[in-house]
């Protein structure tokens, strides 16, 4: 059963990461105005072209289960900074705070699960493990 979990929560993790790369290249030029916005002006399309193929290298390492620790890592590199760019509640109006902690908090969560997969692997349903117990007659 905890394979069978394993698999499960790396394929909504990328899926959720691809997602997010399909909309931000769908919405590159909304995605520029919002990297405005949060007063981020330096250099944006070589950030947003990084930003979105972390995520999707990202997202199928950890789906595929090949070198996932990496894609894992990815992702994170991508997430946390966005995290605290976007959802700083500490300095949100009252009347959005709560709900930008929510996000934040949220946010955080899947942090914990990219974490988790640097720190436990994959398990058994993954592609590296294929690798492994397939072996080609001599």
């Amino acid at each position: 059963m905890k394979d069978v979990a394993d698999l499960l929560a790396r394929f909504f993790i990328a899926f959720m990461f691809l997602y997010e790369a399909i909309d931000t290249i769908m919405f590159f030029g909304e995605t520029k105005n919002t990297m405005s916005a949060y007063n981020i002006h330096w250099q944006q399309d070589t950030i947003l072209v990084a930003m979105i193929v972390f995520l999707v290298v990202g997202a199928i390492l950890v789906l595929i289960g090949y070198y996932a620790k990496i894609g894992a890592f990815l992702l994170l590199l991508y997430w946390l900074p966005f995290t605290f760019i976007v959802y700083s509640f500490w300095n949100d109006p009252e009347d959005i705070k709560r709900l930008h902690g929510l996000y934040f908090m949220r946010n955080m969560g899947l942090c914990s699960a990219l974490l988790f997969i640097i720190a436990n692997g994959t398990g058994k349903y993954s592609v590296k493990r294929l690798f492994h117990v397939m072996r080609l007659p001599s």
